[in-house]
């Protein structure tokens, strides 16, 4: 049986990736697709027929070999995505043909037609809840929904503000904290689209949506009439949006996910505001033996989907054989959409 797997050429060949990738080198190509033989399926593992899977900033990471966790080469691309299971070892108890499986964690490699993992390594998922939603639900849905439980007791009417709310994460975000009564303030880099993008967030449940430039203007005062200012401050950016998203801070928290930086000094130490970092692959990797948090955070998140309360971010649907494409059009500033190849 065959199964094409993108194979990635770190280190191998220098890239330079501004906004697209541009590998230095002609004698290797950073991204392969390739046919291999399905692996064998032994007693405790699980073959699997991959249905959808993202491309994520930290794949791209992975790619360029600066993401905290590098898979041994050659390795298969992507973290997330969904697949049915085809058969299972004799020893795999919690799993059966026609399951939807999702990443337990990260660098399984889901940018695959097939493949045989350990059970261990896979997580089920409902299968009445859209394709593209479960693709998307084991990275920013869960950040989003740790993120506003375990650092600030937030309470219905309570507001917190994020930067780069136009991400998976930001999306996710507005969602579930619409769904429970909190009230989100939402910064976005301006941009050509910027009506067309505010309108998208706002019809997800945002209620403010305001560029970085806006963070500086008595205009956010009117804002604030209206709702108390935030609990929490979300960054995924750094430098002066997250210094003047901070200095709009009722609470004591600002959590950075991702690559950005907090570090304005004079709003954390006159005002005391605790500056956090959060990786999702970490709270795993501490919740390893903790499945009943882990089970009840993904019940929360499928109920949600559900109800119709949160839905698979903004998406590109595009097939697998059209990867390089994907991965150019994830380089791209201004993007808003989520590349999701098909199989």
């Amino acid at each position: 049986m065959v199964l094409f797997i993108l194979s990635l050429m770190r280190h191998v060949c220098d890239m330079d990736i501004s906004f697209q990738l541009k590998p230095r080198c002609r004698r290797h190509q950073p991204s392969l697709l390739k046919d291999l033989e399905v692996a064998e399926l032994r007693d405790s593992d699980v073959h699997v027929k991959m249905l959808a899977a993202p491309i994520n900033p930290a794949d791209i990471n992975m790619i360029q070999g600066t993401y905290a966790i590098l898979s041994p080469l050659p390795a298969v691309g992507g973290n997330e995505g969904v697949g049915e299971v085809l058969e299972v070892g004799r020893r795999v108890t919690a799993l059966k043909p026609g399951d939807w499986v999702i990443p337990a964690g990260a660098g399984v490699g889901t940018w695959r037609t097939q493949g045989v993992f350990p059970e261990e390594m896979l997580l089920k998922v409902p299968s009445d809840i859209p394709v593209l939603c479960a693709a998307t639900l084991s990275v920013n849905p869960c950040t989003a929904y740790r993120m506003l439980a375990d650092f600030e007791t937030l309470a219905p009417g309570d507001s917190v503000i994020q930067n780069a709310a136009n991400s998976g994460v930001g999306q996710a975000v507005i969602q579930i904290a619409k769904a429970s009564g909190i009230k989100t303030i939402n910064v976005v880099r301006d941009r050509p689209d910027l009506p067309k993008l505010v309108e998208r967030l706002m019809a997800l449940g945002a209620d403010h949506v305001i560029t970085e430039e806006m963070l500086r203007k008595p205009e956010m005062k009117d804002i604030f009439k209206s709702i108390p200012k935030p609990r929490l401050a979300l960054n995924c950016v750094g430098g002066k949006s997250t210094t003047e998203m901070l200095r709009h801070l009722q609470g004591r928290t600002g959590l950075t996910r991702g690559h950005g930086s907090l570090s304005p000094q004079s709003t954390f130490i006159f005002r005391d505001v605790r500056l956090r970092g959060f990786w999702m692959t970490q709270w795993k990797k501490d919740h390893a033996q903790d499945q009943e948090s882990l089970t009840n955070m993904m019940d929360a998140l499928c109920q949600l989907i559900r109800r119709g309360q949160l839905t698979a971010p903004a998406c590109t649907e595009v097939p697998l054989q059209d990867y390089k494409a994907a991965l150019e059009a994830t380089m791209k500033p201004f993007t808003s959409s989520k590349q999701i190849l098909l199989f």
